[in-house]
């Protein structure tokens, strides 16, 4: 291993140490994670194909969270792969490159839903709050741009904090103390002083994460002034139900990214695995969880399941 105040890396890249420490947590959660993973490429697949199926499900709610459901896919493809190999083998590396574009991605998909979720916010805020002018408002190119902006946002944020984390010197320190590499662990690695990196970063979050939070509180609080004036208990029931799921996906993802923070330089063993595990969750278990939510408190997604699961089935009748 060559030592010099430069950003030479380790010949194989670097290190992902993961779960290491805890040797049988480790083989569990490897067979939780491939389990949670199949449901995640499952549910947010099918929620892809119904909503292009589904004559019902061509409306922008529908449309953003397609999106929502690819992002997620593609965000837990990122780490959990790599993870999985990494944990039976003794050998846990990931090569330089390989490093790079795993941050870049896994940032850049992050960032892209903090954004996105502040946007699904605004449509339910115009479907209750502007029912009326819902159709003149929404409508498919503001749809359009709206996602673009979240997806531009997420991944022009990740260009600027992925080549200023990597222009870093580390000095020969290559030990990722985590799963996969992230902006916090890698700055960890270097060799200088990384407050120029640390203060971009929580910039970073404000505009990405609390800028976004502020704008769905402001949706959500007129929401809720909204339903209150609704005289029928059905309608304020609907819109609960069609509210609600946003909301809890919101929370969950928001309130493990951002808990996450207070342990970007854990000094003990369990300040450690605790950060591990809140990455895991936003990592995986909350992209699992979204499809399921949704599913489960959306009677046009329930028709259009058993619609899919109807035709299916009489197709096989015919053929047989």
């Amino acid at each position: 291993m060559r030592r010099s105040n430069s950003t030479f890396h380790h010949p194989n890249g670097f290190v992902l140490v993961g779960f290491s420490e805890w040797p049988r947590l480790e083989m569990a959660l490897f067979v939780a994670i491939s389990i949670f993973y199949v449901m995640t490429l499952l549910g947010n697949s099918a929620i892809i194909l119904l909503s292009r199926l589904d004559s019902r499900l061509h409306s922008p709610m529908y449309f953003f969270l397609a999106n929502l459901s690819f992002l997620d896919l593609c965000y837990t493809t990122s780490t959990v792969p790599q993870m999985l190999a990494n944990i039976q083998s003794y050998r846990r590396n990931i090569s330089y490159v390989g490093c790079v574009a795993q941050l870049f991605i896994f940032l850049a998909l992050g960032s892209t839903e903090c954004v996105l979720l502040s946007v699904m916010a605004f449509d339910r805020y115009v479907a209750v709050c502007r029912p009326l002018h819902y159709t003149v408002i929404m409508h498919s190119r503001l749809c359009r741009q709206l996602a673009a902006v979240a997806w531009v946002t997420g991944f022009s944020n990740s260009l600027v904090q992925t080549v200023l984390t990597f222009l870093l010197p580390r000095c020969g320190q290559y030990r990722v103390e985590n799963f996969f590499c992230e902006v916090p662990a890698m700055l960890q690695l270097s060799c200088v002083d990384t407050w120029v990196n640390e203060v971009e970063m929580y910039a970073a979050v404000v505009v990405i994460k609390v800028i976004p939070v502020g704008l769905i509180l402001f949706s959500y609080i007129n929401i809720v002034r909204a339903v209150v004036r609704i005289q029928s208990p059905e309608g304020r029931k609907k819109a609960f139900n069609t509210c609600g799921s946003h909301l809890l996906v919101v929370i969950m993802f928001y309130g493990s990214a951002i808990s996450g923070y207070a342990y970007m330089a854990p000094k003990s063993s369990s300040a450690k695995l605790k950060g591990k595990l809140l990455a895991l969750f936003y990592g995986l278990i909350t992209p699992m969880l979204n499809p399921l939510i949704y599913t489960l408190r959306n009677k046009d997604v329930k028709a259009a399941v058993k619609k899919l699961l109807g035709r299916e089935q009489e197709q096989g009748w015919n053929m047989a």
